[in-house]
Protein backbone atom coordinates (compact mmCIF):
# COMPACT_ATOMS: atom_id res chain seq x y z
CA UNK A 1 0.00 0.00 0.00
CA UNK A 2 0.94 3.48 -1.23
CA UNK A 3 -0.16 6.89 -0.17
CA UNK A 4 -2.63 7.75 2.95
CA UNK A 5 -6.06 7.86 1.02
CA UNK A 6 -7.15 4.31 -0.96
CA UNK A 7 -8.75 6.40 -3.36
CA UNK A 8 -12.45 7.28 -3.06
CA UNK A 9 -12.92 3.96 -0.48
CA UNK A 10 -15.55 6.28 1.87
CA UNK A 11 -19.03 5.02 2.67
CA UNK A 12 -21.16 6.04 5.09
CA UNK A 13 -18.97 8.82 6.30
CA UNK A 14 -16.36 5.94 6.98
CA UNK A 15 -12.91 6.09 4.77
CA UNK A 16 -10.55 3.80 4.60
CA UNK A 17 -7.22 4.70 4.53
CA UNK A 18 -3.28 3.89 5.12
CA UNK A 19 -2.45 5.08 8.57
CA UNK A 20 1.02 7.19 9.38
CA UNK A 21 2.97 6.74 12.34
CA UNK A 22 1.51 9.07 13.72
CA UNK A 23 -1.60 6.56 14.06
CA UNK A 24 -0.35 4.84 16.23
CA UNK A 25 -1.87 5.59 19.50
CA UNK A 26 -5.55 5.56 18.17
CA UNK A 27 -4.94 2.34 16.44
CA UNK A 28 -3.46 1.01 19.85
CA UNK A 29 -6.67 2.82 21.75
CA UNK A 30 -9.39 1.65 19.62
CA UNK A 31 -7.97 -2.13 19.62
CA UNK A 32 -7.24 -2.42 23.44
CA UNK A 33 -11.03 -1.16 23.93
CA UNK A 34 -12.18 -4.22 21.48
CA UNK A 35 -10.79 -6.68 23.47
CA UNK A 36 -11.62 -5.55 26.37
CA UNK A 37 -8.43 -4.06 28.12
CA UNK A 38 -7.09 -0.54 28.63
CA UNK A 39 -3.40 -1.24 27.50
CA UNK A 40 -0.75 0.49 29.20
CA UNK A 41 2.00 2.67 27.83
CA UNK A 42 4.95 -0.69 28.19
CA UNK A 43 2.99 -2.27 26.14
CA UNK A 44 1.99 -0.13 23.36
CA UNK A 45 5.72 0.65 23.17
CA UNK A 46 6.44 -2.52 22.65
CA UNK A 47 4.09 -3.44 19.63
CA UNK A 48 4.24 -0.70 18.27
CA UNK A 49 7.95 -1.56 17.53
CA UNK A 50 6.44 -4.14 14.98
CA UNK A 51 3.80 -1.52 14.03
CA UNK A 52 4.18 -1.54 9.65
CA UNK A 53 2.09 1.64 8.43
CA UNK A 54 2.62 0.59 4.89
CA UNK A 55 1.08 -2.46 5.69
CA UNK A 56 -1.96 -1.36 8.00
CA UNK A 57 -5.16 -0.13 7.54
CA UNK A 58 -7.54 2.38 9.63
CA UNK A 59 -11.11 3.44 9.18
CA UNK A 60 -11.68 7.17 10.16
CA UNK A 61 -14.80 9.08 10.19
CA UNK A 62 -14.60 12.99 10.92
CA UNK A 63 -10.73 12.58 11.80
CA UNK A 64 -11.38 9.60 14.23
CA UNK A 65 -10.12 6.13 13.95
CA UNK A 66 -12.67 3.88 13.89
CA UNK A 67 -11.37 0.80 12.79
CA UNK A 68 -7.80 -1.22 12.03
CA UNK A 69 -6.49 -4.17 10.58
CA UNK A 70 -2.56 -4.73 10.75
CA UNK A 71 -0.37 -6.73 8.92
CA UNK A 72 3.17 -7.83 9.72
CA UNK A 73 5.48 -9.04 6.45
CA UNK A 74 7.07 -12.09 7.29
CA UNK A 75 7.61 -15.55 6.17
CA UNK A 76 6.08 -18.92 7.31
CA UNK A 77 7.45 -22.51 6.91
CA UNK A 78 4.42 -24.64 4.66
CA UNK A 79 5.17 -28.25 3.41
CA UNK A 80 8.31 -28.48 1.69
CA UNK A 81 9.58 -25.02 1.93
CA UNK A 82 9.10 -20.91 3.42
CA UNK A 83 6.98 -18.65 1.40
CA UNK A 84 6.16 -14.71 2.24
CA UNK A 85 2.96 -14.55 4.10
CA UNK A 86 1.05 -11.80 5.05
CA UNK A 87 0.27 -12.19 9.33
CA UNK A 88 -2.81 -10.26 9.80
CA UNK A 89 -3.58 -8.75 13.18
CA UNK A 90 -4.70 -5.65 15.19
CA UNK A 91 -8.23 -6.32 13.31
CA UNK A 92 -11.35 -4.76 15.26
CA UNK A 93 -14.04 -2.49 14.81
CA UNK A 94 -15.05 0.22 17.27
CA UNK A 95 -18.59 -0.50 18.95
CA UNK A 96 -20.37 2.70 16.85
CA UNK A 97 -18.93 1.41 13.32
CA UNK A 98 -20.31 -1.78 13.77
CA UNK A 99 -22.72 -3.65 11.11
CA UNK A 100 -21.62 -0.73 8.73
CA UNK A 101 -19.43 -3.35 6.52
CA UNK A 102 -15.82 -1.21 8.27
CA UNK A 103 -14.32 -4.89 8.56
CA UNK A 104 -15.58 -6.04 5.08
CA UNK A 105 -14.35 -3.91 3.44
CA UNK A 106 -10.56 -3.69 5.12
CA UNK A 107 -10.34 -7.10 4.52
CA UNK A 108 -11.13 -7.25 0.80
CA UNK A 109 -8.18 -4.31 0.45
CA UNK A 110 -5.67 -6.39 3.15
CA UNK A 111 -6.34 -9.75 0.57
CA UNK A 112 -5.56 -7.10 -3.31
CA UNK A 113 -2.47 -6.00 -1.21
CA UNK A 114 -1.37 -9.08 0.16
CA UNK A 115 -1.70 -10.01 -3.59
CA UNK A 116 -0.11 -7.37 -5.33
CA UNK A 117 2.95 -7.79 -2.81
CA UNK A 118 3.48 -11.31 -4.07
CA UNK A 119 1.78 -13.00 -0.88
CA UNK A 120 -0.09 -15.73 -1.81
CA UNK A 121 -1.37 -16.61 1.81
CA UNK A 122 -2.48 -14.69 4.16
CA UNK A 123 -2.74 -15.86 7.89
CA UNK A 124 -4.32 -14.36 11.64
CA UNK A 125 -5.29 -15.62 15.15
CA UNK A 126 -8.92 -15.20 15.38
CA UNK A 127 -10.71 -13.62 18.71
CA UNK A 128 -13.68 -15.06 17.99
CA UNK A 129 -13.26 -17.51 14.80
CA UNK A 130 -16.81 -16.82 13.71
CA UNK A 131 -15.73 -13.59 12.48
CA UNK A 132 -13.51 -15.02 9.59
CA UNK A 133 -15.59 -17.68 7.92
CA UNK A 134 -17.26 -15.72 5.84
CA UNK A 135 -14.04 -13.76 4.44
CA UNK A 136 -12.78 -17.20 3.24
CA UNK A 137 -10.40 -18.33 6.11
CA UNK A 138 -9.85 -22.06 7.03
CA UNK A 139 -8.53 -23.60 9.96
CA UNK A 140 -5.41 -24.29 9.21
CA UNK A 141 -3.73 -25.37 12.60
CA UNK A 142 -5.27 -26.80 15.52
CA UNK A 143 -3.77 -26.24 18.94
CA UNK A 144 -4.03 -28.67 22.06
CA UNK A 145 -3.97 -26.78 25.42
CA UNK A 146 -2.28 -28.93 28.22
CA UNK A 147 -2.72 -28.75 32.07
CA UNK A 148 -0.62 -31.50 33.43
CA UNK A 149 -0.80 -32.70 36.96
CA UNK A 150 2.65 -33.52 37.45
CA UNK A 151 2.44 -35.66 40.20
CA UNK A 152 0.52 -38.43 38.47
CA UNK A 153 2.64 -38.61 35.28
CA UNK A 154 5.15 -40.65 35.18
CA UNK A 155 8.28 -39.82 33.36
CA UNK A 156 10.74 -42.78 31.85
CA UNK A 157 14.07 -42.92 32.82
CA UNK A 158 16.60 -42.09 29.53
CA UNK A 159 19.95 -41.52 29.33
CA UNK A 160 21.06 -38.02 28.33
CA UNK A 161 24.83 -36.74 28.32
CA UNK A 162 24.09 -32.78 27.99
CA UNK A 163 22.65 -30.56 30.43
CA UNK A 164 20.21 -28.10 31.48
CA UNK A 165 21.64 -24.49 32.01
CA UNK A 166 19.26 -22.09 33.33
CA UNK A 167 19.79 -17.89 32.80
CA UNK A 168 17.78 -14.80 32.42
CA UNK A 169 16.25 -14.72 28.63
CA UNK A 170 18.08 -12.09 27.17
CA UNK A 171 21.46 -13.60 28.15
CA UNK A 172 20.76 -16.67 26.34
CA UNK A 173 19.13 -15.01 23.55
CA UNK A 174 21.99 -16.28 20.67
CA UNK A 175 21.45 -19.66 22.12
CA UNK A 176 17.69 -18.93 21.91
CA UNK A 177 17.99 -17.59 17.80
CA UNK A 178 20.31 -20.19 17.05
CA UNK A 179 18.00 -23.18 17.64
CA UNK A 180 14.85 -21.80 16.59
CA UNK A 181 16.56 -20.50 13.24
CA UNK A 182 17.47 -23.93 12.66
CA UNK A 183 14.24 -25.70 13.13
CA UNK A 184 11.75 -23.43 12.04
CA UNK A 185 11.60 -23.63 8.15
CA UNK A 186 10.64 -27.22 8.77
CA UNK A 187 7.84 -26.79 10.73
CA UNK A 188 4.36 -25.75 8.71
CA UNK A 189 3.24 -22.70 10.74
CA UNK A 190 6.38 -21.39 12.67
CA UNK A 191 7.43 -18.42 11.45
CA UNK A 192 10.42 -16.75 11.18
CA UNK A 193 11.69 -14.28 13.84
CA UNK A 194 13.58 -11.22 13.26
CA UNK A 195 15.51 -9.38 15.73
CA UNK A 196 12.33 -6.93 16.62
CA UNK A 197 10.14 -10.12 16.50
CA UNK A 198 12.30 -11.13 19.11
CA UNK A 199 12.67 -8.08 20.78
CA UNK A 200 9.01 -8.40 21.52
CA UNK A 201 9.53 -12.37 22.43
CA UNK A 202 11.40 -11.80 25.08
CA UNK A 203 9.93 -8.27 26.57
CA UNK A 204 8.52 -10.09 29.59
CA UNK A 205 5.75 -7.34 29.60
CA UNK A 206 3.85 -7.08 33.13
CA UNK A 207 0.65 -7.31 30.50
CA UNK A 208 2.39 -10.49 29.63
CA UNK A 209 2.98 -12.12 33.11
CA UNK A 210 -0.89 -11.81 34.31
CA UNK A 211 0.23 -12.76 37.90
CA UNK A 212 2.88 -15.19 37.27
CA UNK A 213 6.87 -15.06 37.47
CA UNK A 214 8.72 -12.92 35.20
CA UNK A 215 9.84 -14.56 32.16
CA UNK A 216 12.46 -17.45 32.84
CA UNK A 217 14.42 -19.38 30.16
CA UNK A 218 16.42 -22.57 30.13
CA UNK A 219 18.69 -24.24 27.50
CA UNK A 220 20.05 -27.97 27.11
CA UNK A 221 23.55 -28.16 26.00
CA UNK A 222 24.17 -31.78 24.22
CA UNK A 223 27.51 -33.26 22.73
CA UNK A 224 27.39 -30.43 19.94
CA UNK A 225 26.44 -27.33 21.39
CA UNK A 226 22.76 -25.94 22.38
CA UNK A 227 20.17 -28.23 20.89
CA UNK A 228 16.66 -27.02 22.98
CA UNK A 229 15.42 -24.43 25.01
CA UNK A 230 12.15 -23.42 26.91
CA UNK A 231 10.79 -20.28 27.64
CA UNK A 232 8.42 -20.32 30.99
CA UNK A 233 6.93 -18.59 34.40
CA UNK A 234 6.21 -19.92 37.38
CA UNK A 235 2.68 -19.25 39.23
CA UNK A 236 3.25 -19.79 43.05
CA UNK A 237 0.70 -20.77 45.42
CA UNK A 238 0.28 -22.82 48.29
CA UNK A 239 -2.74 -23.94 50.33
CA UNK A 240 -3.15 -26.08 53.84
CA UNK A 241 -0.85 -28.90 52.47
CA UNK A 242 1.54 -27.33 51.13
CA UNK A 243 2.49 -25.84 47.70
CA UNK A 244 0.40 -26.15 44.82
CA UNK A 245 2.52 -23.71 42.30
CA UNK A 246 2.59 -23.76 38.44
CA UNK A 247 4.78 -24.01 35.97
CA UNK A 248 3.42 -22.12 32.36
CA UNK A 249 5.43 -23.11 29.48
CA UNK A 250 5.31 -20.49 26.84
CA UNK A 251 7.30 -22.28 24.06
CA UNK A 252 9.95 -25.58 24.20
CA UNK A 253 11.74 -25.80 20.83
CA UNK A 254 14.35 -28.57 20.06
CA UNK A 255 16.22 -30.03 17.60
CA UNK A 256 16.47 -33.81 18.98
CA UNK A 257 14.36 -35.96 21.15
CA UNK A 258 17.27 -36.05 23.99
CA UNK A 259 16.95 -32.33 24.26
CA UNK A 260 13.28 -32.48 23.91
CA UNK A 261 12.94 -35.08 26.69
CA UNK A 262 15.36 -33.42 28.94
CA UNK A 263 13.84 -30.04 28.50
CA UNK A 264 10.15 -31.85 29.63
CA UNK A 265 11.82 -33.59 32.25
CA UNK A 266 12.72 -30.20 34.12
CA UNK A 267 9.51 -28.31 33.20
CA UNK A 268 7.45 -31.07 34.90
CA UNK A 269 9.71 -31.65 38.10
CA UNK A 270 9.83 -27.77 39.28
CA UNK A 271 10.20 -27.16 43.02
CA UNK A 272 7.29 -26.71 44.69
CA UNK A 273 4.79 -26.23 41.85
CA UNK A 274 2.26 -29.39 40.77
CA UNK A 275 1.01 -28.70 37.54
CA UNK A 276 2.13 -27.53 34.28
CA UNK A 277 0.36 -25.63 31.53
CA UNK A 278 1.43 -25.06 28.19
CA UNK A 279 -1.40 -23.19 26.30
CA UNK A 280 -0.70 -24.15 22.27
CA UNK A 281 0.95 -27.93 21.73
CA UNK A 282 1.53 -30.07 18.58
CA UNK A 283 -2.00 -32.10 18.15
CA UNK A 284 0.92 -34.71 17.71
CA UNK A 285 3.39 -34.06 20.74
CA UNK A 286 5.35 -36.66 21.42
CA UNK A 287 4.88 -35.76 24.84
CA UNK A 288 1.40 -38.09 24.82
CA UNK A 289 3.37 -40.92 23.54
CA UNK A 290 6.53 -40.79 26.30
CA UNK A 291 4.44 -40.12 29.69
CA UNK A 292 2.84 -43.37 31.55
CA UNK A 293 -0.46 -41.13 31.68
CA UNK A 294 -1.46 -39.09 28.80
CA UNK A 295 -4.92 -38.61 30.40
CA UNK A 296 -3.13 -36.63 33.19
CA UNK A 297 -1.98 -34.43 30.42
CA UNK A 298 -5.88 -32.94 30.29
CA UNK A 299 -5.35 -31.75 26.49
CA UNK A 300 -8.08 -29.34 24.70
CA UNK A 301 -8.38 -28.93 21.37
CA UNK A 302 -8.57 -25.39 20.43
CA UNK A 303 -8.68 -23.59 17.20
CA UNK A 304 -5.19 -21.90 15.99
CA UNK A 305 -4.09 -20.31 12.77
CA UNK A 306 -6.39 -19.47 10.16
CA UNK A 307 -5.26 -19.24 6.70
CA UNK A 308 -6.69 -17.34 3.38
CA UNK A 309 -5.66 -18.13 0.28
CA UNK A 310 -5.28 -14.61 -2.25
CA UNK A 311 -3.55 -16.57 -4.95
CA UNK A 312 -4.74 -20.02 -5.57
CA UNK A 313 -1.84 -21.15 -8.52
CA UNK A 314 0.79 -19.09 -6.68
CA UNK A 315 0.37 -20.66 -3.43
CA UNK A 316 -0.31 -24.47 -4.54
CA UNK A 317 2.82 -24.18 -6.49
CA UNK A 318 4.81 -23.06 -3.29
CA UNK A 319 4.11 -25.92 -1.41
CA UNK A 320 5.08 -29.87 -1.61
CA UNK A 321 2.71 -33.09 -1.71
CA UNK A 322 4.01 -35.74 0.45
CA UNK A 323 2.99 -38.14 -2.45
CA UNK A 324 2.58 -37.56 -5.95
CA UNK A 325 -0.38 -35.57 -7.71
CA UNK A 326 -2.04 -35.01 -11.37
CA UNK A 327 -5.34 -33.56 -10.99
CA UNK A 328 -7.65 -30.58 -12.20
CA UNK A 329 -8.73 -29.01 -9.56
CA UNK A 330 -11.34 -26.24 -8.98
CA UNK A 331 -11.94 -23.59 -5.92
CA UNK A 332 -15.19 -21.63 -5.29
CA UNK A 333 -14.19 -18.17 -3.44
CA UNK A 334 -17.13 -16.55 -2.55
CA UNK A 335 -15.71 -13.34 -1.38
CA UNK A 336 -13.17 -12.81 -4.03
CA UNK A 337 -14.52 -14.29 -7.26
CA UNK A 338 -11.64 -13.63 -9.09
CA UNK A 339 -9.22 -15.98 -6.94
CA UNK A 340 -11.29 -18.81 -7.93
CA UNK A 341 -11.09 -20.78 -11.13
CA UNK A 342 -9.67 -24.43 -12.50
CA UNK A 343 -5.99 -25.60 -12.38
CA UNK A 344 -3.98 -28.89 -12.73
CA UNK A 345 -2.13 -29.58 -10.29
CA UNK A 346 0.79 -31.59 -10.40
CA UNK A 347 3.20 -31.87 -7.43
CA UNK A 348 5.82 -34.55 -5.82
CA UNK A 349 7.81 -33.86 -2.24
CA UNK A 350 10.41 -32.41 -4.90
CA UNK A 351 8.35 -30.14 -6.55
CA UNK A 352 4.88 -28.66 -7.78
CA UNK A 353 3.24 -26.60 -10.38
CA UNK A 354 -0.28 -25.31 -10.95
CA UNK A 355 -1.53 -24.24 -14.40
CA UNK A 356 -4.88 -22.56 -15.52
CA UNK A 357 -7.05 -25.16 -17.55
CA UNK A 358 -10.34 -25.59 -19.06
CA UNK A 359 -10.50 -29.64 -18.38
CA UNK A 360 -12.76 -30.68 -16.53
CA UNK A 361 -12.39 -30.75 -12.50
CA UNK A 362 -11.54 -33.88 -10.53
CA UNK A 363 -12.45 -32.18 -7.23
CA UNK A 364 -13.60 -29.28 -6.26
CA UNK A 365 -12.72 -27.02 -3.01
CA UNK A 366 -14.48 -24.07 -1.15
CA UNK A 367 -11.31 -21.81 -0.87
CA UNK A 368 -11.91 -22.12 3.35
CA UNK A 369 -11.42 -26.10 2.69
CA UNK A 370 -8.09 -25.61 0.20
CA UNK A 371 -6.68 -22.92 3.55
CA UNK A 372 -7.61 -25.55 6.16
CA UNK A 373 -5.63 -28.60 4.17
CA UNK A 374 -3.10 -26.10 2.98
CA UNK A 375 -0.57 -26.91 5.77
CA UNK A 376 -1.08 -30.34 5.45
CA UNK A 377 -3.06 -31.09 8.90
CA UNK A 378 -6.86 -31.56 7.60
CA UNK A 379 -7.74 -34.89 5.93
CA UNK A 380 -9.28 -34.16 3.04
CA UNK A 381 -11.98 -36.94 4.13
CA UNK A 382 -12.82 -34.68 6.72
CA UNK A 383 -12.73 -31.47 4.95
CA UNK A 384 -15.54 -33.20 2.82
CA UNK A 385 -17.66 -34.36 5.45
CA UNK A 386 -18.10 -30.72 5.98
CA UNK A 387 -19.20 -29.92 2.81
CA UNK A 388 -15.54 -27.66 1.89
CA UNK A 389 -14.01 -30.33 -0.40
CA UNK A 390 -16.48 -32.11 -2.81
CA UNK A 391 -15.56 -35.40 -5.53
CA UNK A 392 -16.35 -34.79 -8.85
CA UNK A 393 -14.45 -37.92 -10.20
CA UNK A 394 -14.46 -41.22 -8.06
CA UNK A 395 -11.58 -42.13 -6.18
CA UNK A 396 -9.97 -38.15 -6.67
CA UNK A 397 -10.55 -38.02 -3.04
CA UNK A 398 -8.57 -40.86 -1.73
CA UNK A 399 -5.68 -40.04 -4.51
CA UNK A 400 -5.36 -36.68 -3.70
CA UNK A 401 -5.88 -37.04 0.25
CA UNK A 402 -2.18 -38.51 0.98
CA UNK A 403 -0.81 -35.81 -1.28
CA UNK A 404 -2.30 -32.89 0.78
CA UNK A 405 -0.58 -34.50 4.21
CA UNK A 406 2.82 -34.02 5.02
CA UNK A 407 5.59 -35.51 7.38
CA UNK A 408 5.30 -32.97 10.27
CA UNK A 409 2.09 -31.79 11.95
CA UNK A 410 1.58 -28.57 11.37
CA UNK A 411 1.73 -26.09 14.91
CA UNK A 412 1.61 -22.94 16.10
CA UNK A 413 2.07 -21.09 19.76
CA UNK A 414 3.35 -17.71 18.65
CA UNK A 415 0.47 -15.10 18.27
CA UNK A 416 1.21 -12.19 16.13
Amino acid sequence: MTGNDLGGNTAGGIAIEVPTPDDWDGIYQVFSAAINIDGDPESSAAERELFEPGRSLVARRDGRIVGTLGCNTRQIAVPGGVIAAAHGCRGAVAPSARRQGVLTRMMRRHFEDARALGEAITLCWASESRIYHRFGYGLAVRRLGLNVNTREVTLPPGPDTGRIIEAPAAELRDALVKVYDGVYAQRPGWSERTAAHWDYRLADLMSMRAGASQLRAVVHEGDGGVDGYALWRVRGSWNSTGPTGSVEVIEQVSTDPQAYAALWRFLLTVDLTRSAQMWSSSVDEPLFYWVGEPRQLSAQMCDGLWVRIVDVPKALAARRYAAPIDMVVEVVDGFLPGNGGRWRLSGSPEEAACTETNDKAELVFDVRGLAAAYMGGASLPALAGAGLVREVRPGALAEAGPAFGWHQTPYAFEIF
